[in-house]
């Protein structure tokens, strides 16, 4: 063979006196080998300093070991939400650790949405990883009838199908509003997320949850809705103060919305928390460098994708059933409460 020219699994084979079926057996850990076979395989790999590649693995396997991270949002949004950059810590360094190849693709239009087509349909990936899905999304379905394997983080809503992984986003919220309610606040409005996504929904209603166990009535007027920006969080928490100029406090359903309305509240003279207690949710890295410091429910977002991650590994490689798990949240207090 010429010392330029790269070992194949076909010159394995032939070195080991097998078939390629059975060197794919050994490349991939199948215990469909005899042993003797296996050593023999194993010293033509060493011999030759073959290494695996996708394509032999494939032959087995009927995998590419590259799974699809899915996000569709702008490359504004994926740059200045924390969240983002957290999920996708988590899903890297789960996927680093089984040398699973990992695409990044937002979905911002119809042209990237039939590339995704295309990459499912000629399962270019083996599964994906599917990140803010909104209620009228067909990306979800769209999967789920091609057959590829597809966690989602969060849900659609309580009936989801598909596999997820979700923070505890009703419990959380309600603990939020526990703590404002125990710190003697009674006017307490909330920033929702987006109302088409299960995640701002379910934070409403935790919302909701903790004036009803107090006692205390709720007013529609208390409720503005925001897209999880600093500016939705600031244009909500403006019309909050116009609609209700008494409130005491503010649930805001994201640290980022959160951030817009302490802005708000400067620039209309509330002191935080004297005048007007706030809370966001995720306990992101802005939460310990706000002025005050917020207040906030932690969600462990690395650990979400590390979770989404082992899931998709689960199904695609060891033929798991679907699985739906939901990750407990906690209450971080600081001094903007």
């Amino acid at each position: 063979m010429s010392g330029n020219r790269r070992p194949t699994i076909k010159t394995v084979a032939a070195r080991a006196g097998v078939g390629r079926t059975t060197v794919s057996r050994v490349v991939n850990g199948s215990d469909l080998v005899s042993a003797d076979a296996r050593a023999r395989v194993l010293a033509a790999i060493k011999e030759l300093n073959y290494v695996p590649n996708s394509v032999a693995r494939g032959l087995v396997t009927n995998r590419t070991d590259a799974v699809a991270l899915v996000i569709p949002e702008s490359e504004s949004r994926l740059g200045s939400e924390p969240f983002f950059a957290a999920l996708i810590r988590g899903v890297s360094s789960a996927f680093a650790e089984s040398c699973t190849q990992l695409q990044l693709m937002l979905v911002r239009d119809q042209a990237e949405r039939d590339q995704l087509t295309e990459s499912v349909a000629t399962r270019r990936v083996d599964g994906v990883l599917l990140v803010s899905v909104h209620a009228e999304d067909r990306l979800p379905g769209m999967l789920e009838e091609m057959g590829l394997p597809t966690v989602l983080a969060g849900r659609r809503d309580a009936g989801e199908r598909l596999s997820y992984v979700n923070s505890d986003n009703a419990g959380g919220a309600a603990a939020a509003v526990r703590h404002l309610l125990e710190r003697g606040r009674r006017r307490i409005a909330t920033i929702t997320g987006p109302l088409d996504m299960d995640v701002g929904r379910s934070r409403l209603a935790g919302w909701r949850t903790a004036h009803e166990e107090a006692g205390v009535a709720v007013c529609d007027r208390m409720i503005e809705a925001g897209d999880f920006t600093e500016e939705g969080g600031a244009r909500a928490m403006r019309l909050l103060l116009e609609r209700a100029p008494d409130l005491d406090a503010v649930f805001a359903a994201s640290d980022l919305m959160a951030v817009g309305a302490l802005a708000e509240l400067r620039r209309s003279e509330r002191l935080v928390p004297a005048d007007v207690a706030v809370v966001g949710f995720e306990d992101s890295i802005l939460a310990r460098h706000t002025s005050p410091p917020l207040t906030t429910v932690r969600q462990p977002v690395e650990e979400l994708g590390r979770t989404m991650a082992r899931i998709l590994t689960d199904i695609t490689r060891h033929g798991a059933p679907r699985q739906q798990v939901t990750l407990p949240t906690e209450l971080v207090v600081r001094e903007s409460s």
